[in-house]
């Protein structure tokens, strides 16, 4: 039995503080001891090997659970492979993922999940698990629904946007969720209201309004907040749980928060680039704004502080990336002259828990609250708590020993993603994944990668665990 003690840090979860060393015996957690105990001390001379967090927090590997590797989106495909997208991961201290398997029209859902598992197979750095997106709502699509939820794939992607691609209308929305009621799979709504949206983005280049800013005009926060409310809505028809991905606005939020004082079943996701971006980088001059370029839109900074507030009071529950990256050369500049033929995406995965820690260093949230949104809540949003998400007995050994003084300049010069530009270059940032374990493996330590493709294993899930 390989063991190993990670001793003098202090341990930050969700729930706790706690200086404690912690003992892992091959890939899970056996056991914490408070620092300075006599089991703590049976352990240090016990030939374990010993990782030393003296100064540094020990923390749950991040789960973040809205990916998009090797995602075909607008003629092109997003650069990240699962290969590179997952060792990215790792070197942020991110030790999950959870991406999206894509059911084309005409096809069986179970087609999607296939051709994802085979991508991902043999090829993760990092665990990793599938949510499914539903393209094509009939009766044989709901009916394997049941059956996937049974394999451990229990959420599923719906669209109100990009109509002729993925969106869907009401009445399969609700057709859907309310198979999602009676199985126990959760909804996910991308909440924009598509039909709207595609009017205005053919009347802007019609008026000669070509460039990238203007994908963040014609996608109105009043279109995402109205589909928010459609969203809750059906769901409340059909008496399932809902949770909206990615929200940017205010006026979204707000939905959201009617919805959850009601007592609903409703969750929102947030992600880095709508609290630390805004519209003032999409209309950066010389076709730059096409990096920042996704769907929602950045917005105009007065949303940062309302997101920021949603987070700390629940009304955003996750915060995840949305990981969808695709190069400025040769892939972002196929919309030069018409934004809306800019791929939608933004890299993000081996940024989300640095970040996420600044926002901790400038006082938007606590380090319990980091860990929260960033793994626990994830976890157990996504059927994978107490496994991933937490520093306890019987939990994977997905461990990163986090140097909370470590100072770093953002910049796709050292960053591992693979794309050719960073949304946060320059940005100066305080905190930095030092050791890294997946299932009690290190795979990055002191700036040194020791992880592998294949090492990472698809999870299972179970169902959502904060319905009421």
């Amino acid at each position: 039995m390989a063991r190993t003690v990670i001793r003098g840090g202090l341990v930050v979860t969700a729930a706790e503080e706690v200086e404690a060393d912690v003992l892992v015996e091959d890939d899970k957690v056996a056991a914490l001891a408070l620092r300075g105990s006599d089991t703590a001390r049976t352990w240090a001379d016990s030939g374990a090997d010993v990782i030393d967090a003296a100064g540094h927090y020990v923390i749950p590997g991040g789960v973040d659970a809205h990916t998009h590797m090797e995602m075909p989106f607008g003629g092109t495909e997003s650069a990240d492979t699962f290969e590179t997208g997952t060792r990215a991961a790792a070197w942020g201290g991110t030790t999950t993922i959870v991406d999206f398997a894509i059911q084309r029209p005409g096809q069986a859902v179970r087609d999607g999940v296939d051709a994802w598992m085979a991508k991902a197979d043999d090829q993760c750095a990092v665990d990793y698990s599938f949510h499914a997106i539903l393209s094509d709502v009939n009766e044989s699509s709901l009916k394997e629904m049941d059956v996937l939820v049974d394999e451990g794939i229990t959420s599923f992607k719906l669209f109100m946007a990009y109509p002729g691609v993925f969106y869907s209308d009401d009445g399969q929305i609700l057709r859907a969720m309310q198979r999602g009621a009676a199985n126990g799979a959760l909804t996910m709504m991308h909440a924009e209201n598509g039909i709207a949206i595609d009017v205005l983005v053919e009347q802007a280049l019609a008026e000669g309004r070509t460039d990238p800013r203007y994908h963040g005009e014609v996608r109105k926060a009043l279109l995402e907040s109205e589909a928010t409310h459609r969203a809750i809505q059906l769901a409340r028809v059909a008496g399932a749980p809902l949770y909206v991905v990615h929200v940017s606005a205010n006026e979204a939020v707000e939905e959201l928060s009617r919805a959850r004082a009601k007592g609903l079943n409703v969750f929102g996701e947030t992600c880095p680039q709508y609290l630390f971006l805004s519209t003032d980088n999409l209309a950066e001059p010389d076709f730059e704004g096409a990096k920042y370029v996704c769907s929602t839109p950045l917005r105009p900074k007065e949303h940062q502080e309302h997101l920021w507030r949603a987070l700390r009071t629940n009304d955003l529950s996750v915060v995840s990336t949305d990981h969808c990256p695709f190069c400025f050369s040769g892939q972002k500049d196929m919309g030069r002259g018409d934004f809306s033929k800019i791929p939608n995406g933004m890299p993000g995965v081996e940024n989300r828990m640095d970040l996420l820690h600044q926002a901790v260093v400038d006082g938007h949230i606590s380090r319990r609250r980091w860990i929260e949104i960033a793994c626990a809540t994830p976890a157990r949003m996504f059927g994978l708590y107490p496994r991933k998400g937490t520093v306890s007995p019987g939990a994977d050994a997905d461990l990163v020993v986090y140097d909370p003084a470590a100072e770093q300049v953002v910049s796709a010069e050292t960053h591992h993603m693979n794309v050719d530009y960073s949304a946060y270059e320059g940005r100066r940032l305080t905190g930095r994944a030092r050791t890294v374990l997946s299932r009690g493996r290190v795979v990055v330590d002191d700036g040194a990668y020791l992880g592998e493709a294949g090492h990472g294993r698809f999870v299972p899930r179970s169902t959502c665990q904060y319905l009421v």
